[in-house]
Formats: structure tokens, C-alpha cells, sequence
């Protein structure tokens, strides 16, 4: 590695990244951003498990959905980033004096490195009676539930984008199964024209449907994330 001066005289602070010998130069140029991000090096500084972990921050801080008290269920947790900022933030640990204790379950289908403060368990959310287990877990609905998952990667964009919109309506579906009256949903979907059909039908069950990109998803990728809030049991006929 080595750091480049500017022309001003200036130390250039980005970290340059030399190719390796058997080292893709895709491989290369994501390393080089992953050095340079400053997501990357704040989730280390402050204690999460990845940078993905300041998107949840960043789109509570505008909806505030994460309040303590709250019951929030973290469909596919892994690695357990959004899992940490709900425990902090619903007050699961108790930390904040005089504030309620709200409870997190965050279920994925592999082991997940336990998260304090967080209930996880090992489930396919598609498994018929996994939403009645997720409520029994909980002691009853939910006031969140939210979803970071993508599917697995195909290197072709738009069967990318269908799958992960299929994962995002699943979830969509699973939420509607164990929301309170007035809950939120917050999903990530992909851009790419199949979005329609899952907007139409949270306008049906939510009284506000949104499509944010916070700051600290990269200005590169197509990902964005809904946010549905005001959930309207009575509608799920």
C-alpha cells in the first residue's frame, strides 16, 4: 500500500492499494474502497459488525420507528448489525433509565454470532408456522419488522433484482402475519422496474409507504429501502 501526495503539497490521505500477484484487479479496486470507507471505519470504531449497521441508524433518525419498548424482529440478521442498533436503540438491555425495555429477535438460517441483548434463532422465516414462533418468541406482535437480506448474487442484474424483490414481498407477507396495529416495515429492495406490484399492495396495509437511500448506502449501488409505517391490521383480509 502507499499514500499518494497531491500537487499542493498536500498528503492525499487515501490508501492506494497495489495489485498482487493472483489478485483480481476487481478484488483489488474493492478493497482499496473498503479502506477508504469511512462506514467501514466508523462500525469498527463504535463496535458493529459492518457498515450496513449506520443505514438502519441513519433511517431511524428520519422515522424513528426504533423506540424503546419497541418488539422488533430482524428478518435475516446476519452478520447482526441492524440486531446491535435495535438493541440499543429499543432500550432491549435496559441501559437507559426510566425508559421502557423493548425486546429484538433476529432469526436468519445460519448460526449467528450471539448479539447482547438480542434473542437469535436458526429459521427459514418461509417455514410454514415460523411467524406463529416468532410471535410466541416475542410474547406477542410486533411494533418492527425489518429486513436487510439480499438474495444471492447471479452476476445478472436483472434476475438479481427479481429475486431480491420476491425475498422483499416474502417479508412483506411475514410482516403482515405478526405486526401490531401501527408497525413498521423496512425493507431493502433493488431499482430496476419490478417494485410496483410490492409499493401497491403496502399502500393497501400501511398508511405511508417511502423509498429512502440513506447516506450510508453507496452512491454506486442500485439498493434502496422501503419504509412502511402505520400498519393497518383491518386491511389484511
Amino acid at each position: 500500500m502507499a499514500k499518494k501526495t497531491s500537487g499542493r503539497g498536500q498528503r492525499d490521505l487515501r490508501v492506494r492499494v497495489k495489485t498482487a500477484r493472483g489478485r483480481r484487479s476487481s478484488s483489488t479496486r474493492w478493497l482499496e474502497r473498503q479502506l477508504n470507507d469511512p462506514y467501514v471505519r466508523r462500525a469498527k470504531d463504535e463496535g458493529y459488525r459492518g457498515r450496513a449497521a449506520f443505514k438502519i441508524l441513519e433511517l431511524d433518525d428520519k422515522y424513528r420507528f426504533l423506540v424503546p419498548g419497541a418488539r422488533v424482529v430482524d428478518l435475516g440478521c446476519a452478520p447482526g448489525g441492524w440486531s446491535q442498533v435495535a438493541v440499543r436503540r429499543v432500550n432491549a438491555l435496559g441501559e437507559r433509565s426510566g425508559k421502557d425495555i423493548g425486546r429484538v429477535i433476529g432469526i436468519d438460517l445460519q448460526e449467528v454470532e450471539p448479539v447482547p441483548g438480542a434473542e437469535i434463532h436458526k429459521l427459514d422465516f418461509l417455514d410454514e408456522g415460523a411467524d406463529d414462533a416468532v410471535k410466541n418468541w416475542l410474547g406477542g406482535k410486533a411494533d418492527v419488522v425489518m429486513s436487510d437480506m439480499a438474495a444471492s448474487s447471479s452476476g445478472h442484474k436483472q434476475t438479481d433484482h427479481l429475486r431480491i424483490m420476491a425475498l422483499c414481498e416474502a417479508a412483506a407477507e411475514f410482516a403482515f402475519d405478526v405486526l401490531d396495529e401501527g408497525g413498521t416495515f423496512v425493507a431493502k429492495v433493488l431499482a430496476g422496474g419490478a417494485e410496483a406490484g410490492l409499493q401497491a399492495r403496502l399502500k393497501r396495509h400501511f398508511d405511508k409507504v417511502a423509498n429512502v437511500k440513506p447516506p450510508a448506502s453507496r452512491a454506486d449501488s442500485s439498493e434502496k429501502f422501503v419504509v412502511a409505517t402505520g400498519f393497518r391490521r383491518q386491511d389484511t383480509r
